[in-house]
């Protein structure tokens, strides 16, 4: 409640004294003793509720307020961040079992093409040469293949580090890239002001107006009621006084004026002013950054998306042709060399496609975490 609620303390003591009494009073009595026992009890419930403090508790209130939707802000661009981050690592485990998918058609083309090699030979219609050179290309696939394997792995153990899960679990993924082709430039703009860093920028603003009004409400008078209980008792075994005990309840008024605190105050003020307008500053400059960077994802997701389409159908291009290739080569029409050309082309084909389906799936992430729209689809 920003110490708005009243307080109450309770405060007690209890003394014991041995003293030496020498006393003479006007009437003529003496006293004049050694070893004299006294007691002090002193005991009391006091309570203060503050009635007016130039409205410096119902500001700090509202600033708490203001400081726990700020940090539930910030809390929820951690969230965005941290589901781009397992996404796009999802993702990269896609592109490359994409890849091997590709290397594995093409190294089934290697061993039927050696296949074919080794029967000609046998009939003594293929020479040692083409044998050779049919089987250092499926070595070298193969040796492509485990090294891909390796990449693959490696990239599980990144994904399975960014969502905290043992390294050594078993993950399984899909080995397809879906990339969302419905996303709109005036969505994502006009969702960029609903960026959690744009909403936590907005608050941290308010917290420092706040700040001022803090400040400025110390050249205020406070005044505060007080009510309580006292009971005290004295005791002693010689003097004037044998016993005193007084209890009872008070209250009362406390009024504390500033009147001079040099230029304390008036410093803090012009602070606060200079806060604040900082906030806003980089309030503007988040926005801009986040504007700057939402064009240039979707520069890179409208482009990517036009360079997919163009090359998907390359890449089926390629697909037919190797088959054709093959066809041909089994049937004496074509060499070793055109076989071999049309699987590098098919291989360039395809790994230009994982790698622009990457992209745009990466961009269009980027997109939804600017814009605030990244779930866990």
């Amino acid at each position: 409640m920003a110490g708005g609620l009243p307080t109450v303390v309770g405060s007690g003591s209890n003394t014991e004294q041995i003293t030496t009494l020498n006393q003479e009073l006007s009437n003529g009595t003496s006293t004049d003793k050694t070893g004299v026992a006294a007691n002090n009890l002193n005991m009391s419930v006091t309570g203060t509720y503050l009635l007016y403090n130039g409205y410096r508790v119902v500001t700090t209130k509202k600033r708490l307020e203001e400081l726990q939707k700020l940090n539930e802000q910030q809390l929820n661009s951690s969230v965005q961040t941290v589901i781009a981050n397992v996404m796009l690592k999802y993702y990269a485990v896609v592109q490359q079992q994409s890849v091997l998918t590709t290397l594995n058609r093409s190294i089934d083309v290697s061993k039927e093409k050696l296949q074919v090699i080794e029967t000609r030979r046998s009939v003594g219609m293929s020479n040692d040469a083409d044998l050779f050179q049919a089987q250092l290309d499926l070595n070298a696939q193969i040796q492509a293949l485990q090294t891909q394997k390796i990449i693959i792995a490696q990239a599980k153990t990144d994904l399975l580090r960014t969502l905290t899960i043992n390294p050594d679990s078993a993950v399984e993924v899909s080995d397809t890239i879906l990339v969302d082709k419905a996303v709109l430039w005036e969505d994502i703009k006009g969702s960029l002001y609903k960026n959690p860093d744009v909403l936590a920028a907005d608050q941290q603003i308010n917290v420092n107006k706040l700040l001022e009004k803090e400040a400025n409400a110390r050249r205020y008078p406070s005044l505060s009621a007080i009510a309580g209980f006292n009971y005290g008792r004295s005791q002693s075994a010689a003097g004037f006084t044998l016993l005193n005990q007084t209890y009872g309840p008070t209250v009362g008024i406390n009024l504390s004026v500033p009147i001079y605190a040099g230029t304390t105050v008036l410093r803090q003020v012009q602070i606060a002013g200079v806060n604040t307008q900082t906030a806003r500053l980089q309030k503007e400059i988040i926005t801009q950054n986040y504007l700057a960077n939402a064009a240039k994802a979707w520069q890179a997701y409208t482009n990517t998306l036009q360079l997919v389409e163009a090359e998907q159908k390359n890449y089926d291009l390629s697909g037919k042709l190797l088959q054709l290739m093959t066809q041909r080569f089994e049937l004496g029409q074509a060499t070793v060399v055109d076989v071999k050309l049309a699987q590098q082309t098919y291989e360039n084909s395809g790994y230009r496609l994982i790698n622009l389906n990457y992209t745009a799936k990466s961009a269009e992430i980027t997109l939804k975490q600017l814009a605030y729209r990244l779930s866990n689809n």
